[in-house]
């Protein structure tokens, strides 16, 4: 039975010793405001645009360098949270209306209450916060695309413009799209963010450092930055506006691919 996501939050997860300036970071680079923390230690907020409902969060975590995870937003927790333990997830936290899941490869993620968000941020700067790309070892990759299709299944899930990549994709409407990514090598799955930043990725590039971060590398497809706390992310040739492809015809910065 389809129990559909009815709407997406990005945690940016960051160290705790780095928490206020990853909040001041990804503020400034969605051009929203900061919430009143919330939390037994005052470790999650949430960045507030003008005009729409929120789908950015960040919290401070504990242990290790932090990372991305995705808030499913439902109406029916207990059951979509079942329906994820059916398709091979685990509980790794529950909590009074809301749960902490683990894909079967790892990666965290919560099932969270719908509380009628429907209005979608805005692009900002020429860039939308828009993707969660999951970074997977080859021996978990197929498992995590019948995963995420299976419990996501009003997403379209369909092969990337690479063959290392599947994408993840919402209804019209929902702020959030995941990226699948095969690495060459095993490893532990982590995951990071995306954002699409249309033609002109050397331009928000450009923006990003003015507040605060730092070239990583250069790809033929995207650009890897690291935030002011260490945090890795990346800009992608991907339409701002709709987070698809570049239209034919357009000025992009080399070619482009999903990432």
């Amino acid at each position: 039975m389809s129990r559909p996501v009815h709407w997406a939050h990005v945690f940016v997860d960051r160290p705790t010793r780095s928490f206020a300036r990853a909040c001041d970071f990804w503020t400034a680079v969605t051009d929203t405001s900061l919430s009143e923390a919330r939390g037994e230690d005052g470790e999650f907020v949430t960045l507030l645009p003008k005009d729409a409902d929120a789908c950015v969060k960040v919290q401070a975590v504990t242990d290790g360098d932090g990372g991305a995870h995705l808030d499913l937003a439902v109406q029916d927790v207990p059951g979509f949270v079942a329906a994820a333990r059916e398709l091979g997830a685990e509980t790794a936290a529950a909590h009074d209306g809301w749960a902490v899941l683990r894909s079967p490869a790892g990666q965290l993620f919560c099932a969270v209450p719908w509380h009628g968000e429907s209005v979608r941020p805005p692009v900002v700067a020429g860039s939308r916060l828009d993707q969660v790309c999951m970074d997977l070892p080859p021996s978990a990759y197929e498992s995590e695309v019948a995963f995420w299709s299976g419990l996501l299944p009003d997403w379209s899930a369909r092969p990337g413009s690479r063959p290392e990549f599947h994408v993840v994709e919402p209804p019209p409407g929902l702020p959030v799209r995941i990226l699948l990514q095969r690495l060459d090598a095993e490893s532990a799955v982590r995951a990071h963010l995306d954002l699409a930043c249309g033609p002109d990725i050397d331009a928000v590039r450009a923006r990003h450092e003015g507040l605060g971060a730092v070239l990583v590398a250069r790809h033929p497809h995207w650009t890897v930055m690291r935030d002011p706390t260490g945090g890795l992310y990346c800009l992608t040739g991907r339409d701002a506006e709709t987070g698809g492809l570049p239209r034919a015809g357009s000025r992009a910065t080399g070619p482009t691919g999903d990432h």
